[in-house]
C-alpha cells in the first residue's frame, strides 16, 4: 500500500467538494456535535439522521421521530433535547433513530456527501478512528466544523492530534500547510488540553449560556471505539 495524502480544512467555507470525491472526509466538531454523535452510538443509538434545516427537523418530529435540535447552543422548542453529549444517554437513545440538527455540524455532514466516505471524529473516538483510517487505502481530509464558516481552536487542535498519529504511522504524506499548522497547535495544547481550550471562543460562548458542563468530557480521549459513518444519508456505526 503506497502512502496516502493527508489534508486538513479549517472551515467548511474552504471545502472543495470536487477535489475530494475519492477521499475519506472526517468531520470534527468537538464542542459539541461530533462528540454528541459519538456518545449517542456509544450508548446504543441505532442511527442518526443529520438535517440542516429546522423545518425538516420539525417535519420529522411531526412524524414521531426522536429529535435533537439546537441553534446557537439553545434547544429548539419542538425538540426532545439539544446537542450536549450528556443528553444522549442510554435510556434515551438505545436502539433509537435520532434526527439531529445543529448550528454547524449537521449541515457540514451533508456538504461532504459527494466524497468517497464521510465519518465523524472527535477526541472521544480518536484511537479507534485513527487505527481505522490507517487501514484504509484512501486519501484523508480532516474537515473542521469551525464556527459559522470561521476558524476555531478546538476543532483544529483535534485535527492536529489526529494528524500527528496518522503521520507517525508512516502511512501518510502531506504538503498541506493546514495539517502542519494543526499539528503545531496540538503540540502547544497537548500538555494541558483543558487549559488551552479555555482560550477558545466557543468555550466562552458555552460558559456564557451555562452550557459548558460537558467540555471536559468532550476532551476525553478514547471514551468509545465507535466510528459513526454516513451510509445512504444516515449515520450508523461503522460495524453495521
Amino acid at each position: 500500500m503506497s502512502k496516502r495524502n493527508l489534508e486538513t480544512c479549517f472551515s467548511p467555507a474552504l471545502f472543495e467538494a470536487g477535489a475530494h470525491r475519492d477521499s475519506i472526509v472526517v468531520i470534527i466538531d468537538i464542542l459539541r456535535a461530533s462528540s454528541a454523535i459519538c456518545t449517542a452510538f456509544a450508548n446504543g443509538a441505532a442511527s442518526i439522521i443529520p438535517v440542516a434545516e429546522v423545518s425538516l427537523a420539525m417535519d420529522y418530529k411531526s412524524r414521531g421521530y426522536l429529535v435533537a435540535a439546537e441553534r446557537d447552543g439553545f434547544v429548539l422548542d419542538f425538540a426532545d433535547f439539544g446537542n450536549s453529549p450528556f443528553n444522549f444517554t442510554k435510556e434515551k437513545v438505545e436502539g433509537k433513530t435520532i434526527v439531529y440538527s445543529t448550528t454547524n455540524g449537521t449541515g457540514i455532514i451533508n456538504l461532504t456527501l459527494s466524497s468517497y466516505m464521510t465519518v465523524i471524529g472527535s477526541f472521544l473516538n480518536i484511537g479507534a478512528i485513527t487505527r481505522w483510517l490507517i487501514k484504509q487505502d484512501r486519501d484523508i481530509l480532516l474537515l473542521c466544523a469551525g464556527w459559522k464558516n470561521r476558524f476555531n481552536i478546538e476543532d483544529t487542535v483535534c485535527s492536529g492530534a489526529i494528524s500527528e498519529i496518522l503521520m507517525n504511522s508512516n502511512n501518510f504524506t502531506t504538503i498541506c500547510d493546514s495539517t502542519f499548522a494543526a499539528i503545531d497547535l496540538w503540540s502547544l495544547a497537548c500538555h494541558d488540553l483543558s487549559g488551552y481550550i479555555e482560550k477558545a471562543a466557543q468555550r466562552t460562548r458555552l460558559r456564557d449560556k451555562n452550557l459548558d458542563d460537558c467540555i471536559k468530557f468532550c476532551l476525553t480521549p478514547d471514551f468509545t471505539d465507535k466510528i459513526p459513518i454516513m451510509k445512504n444519508g444516515v449515520l450508523v456505526d461503522n460495524i453495521q
